[in-house]
C-alpha cells in the first residue's frame, strides 16, 4: 500500500481531465456547498506555483506525468488576467544548503539556482506578471509575497501549479492564515499521482480553501467584467 500510494501516475490527461477534475469537484461539493466564498476577480491575484522545467520534463526525476495536462488550464488562467491587468505572480523553488533547511534531509537533491531545469517553463510569459524565489513549500515564507498582494489591495488568490499536495497545499493553508480567501484550481494543479491529489482537495475543501474548476474562475472574470462594462 505504501508503494502504491509513492507511485507516479499520470491520473491527468489532455482527454481526460476534464471529467476527471469534475468528478473530483463532486467528492468535495458538500463542504465547497456549505462554505461557499464568492469568487470576486478584480480583488484576485493568480498564484502560478513552480511550473519549472525540472517537474514538466520527462529527463527528470521529479517528472510530474501530470503536469502537461494542466498547462493549457494555466495558460488561459494567466492569458485572462493579463487582459483585465490583474496581479499574477510566478513562484520558482530553489535551494542552497544555507536555505534548504528539512528541504535538504526530506529530499536531499536540491533545485539549485545555477540548473537549466530550474527554469521556469519556456512557454510561460513572465513578463505578465511578476517572479519570486522561494525556498521552502510555502509561497509566503521569507519571501515578499504577502506585502505585494496587500500593496496591491489583493483579498482573494488563485493557485496553480505544482505540487498539489506540497507547495501548492501548504501555499493554501498560509495564505488562509494570512487572511486571503482561497481558491484552489482542481485541474490547474498536479502532482505524482490522484490519491495525493485527492487527499488534498479533501483537507483543504474542510478548513482552508474553496476548490474551483478553472472554467468557472474564467467564466467569473469575464462575467464580472461584462457586467462593469454595462
Amino acid at each position: 500500500m505504501l508503494k502504491s500510494l509513492h507511485m507516479k501516475k499520470a491520473y491527468f490527461t489532455p482527454a481526460s481531465i476534464t471529467g476527471k477534475a469534475e468528478n473530483m469537484l463532486r467528492t468535495v461539493e458538500c463542504d465547497r456547498r456549505q462554505k461557499q466564498l464568492t469568487f470576486i476577480s478584480p480583488q484576485s491575484a493568480l498564484l502560478v506555483l513552480d511550473m519549472q522545467r525540472y517537474f514538466l520534463e520527462e529527463t527528470s526525476h521529479a517528472f510530474i506525468p501530470s503536469a502537461q495536462a494542466i498547462i493549457p488550464n494555466i495558460r488561459a488562467l494567466i492569458s485572462i488576467y493579463s487582459r483585465y491587468q490583474l496581479p499574477i505572480v510566478f513562484t520558482r523553488h530553489l535551494n542552497t544548503p544555507d536555505d534548504a533547511a528539512m528541504m535538504a534531509y526530506w529530499w536531499r537533491d536540491l533545485i539549485d539556482p545555477n540548473d537549466p531545469m530550474s527554469l521556469i517553463e519556456g512557454s510561460f510569459i513572465l513578463s505578465h506578471g511578476s517572479l519570486i524565489e522561494k525556498h521552502q513549500y510555502d509561497a509566503f515564507y521569507r519571501t515578499k509575497l504577502e506585502s505585494m498582494l496587500m500593496k496591491m489591495d489583493v483579498t482573494q488568490v488563485v493557485i496553480c501549479g505544482v505540487m498539489t499536495h506540497l507547495c501548492c497545499e501548504t501555499t493554501a493553508r498560509s495564505a488562509f492564515m494570512r487572511g486571503f480567501r482561497v481558491f484552489f484550481t482542481i485541474d490547474g494543479t498536479a502532482t505524482y499521482n490522484e490519491e495525493f491529489h485527492t487527499a488534498s482537495l479533501l483537507n483543504l475543501s474542510h478548513g482552508f480553501a474553496t476548490p474551483v474548476l478553472v472554467k468557472e474562475v474564467l467564466k467569473a472574470s469575464r462575467d464580472f467584467t461584462s457586467m462593469a462594462d454595462e
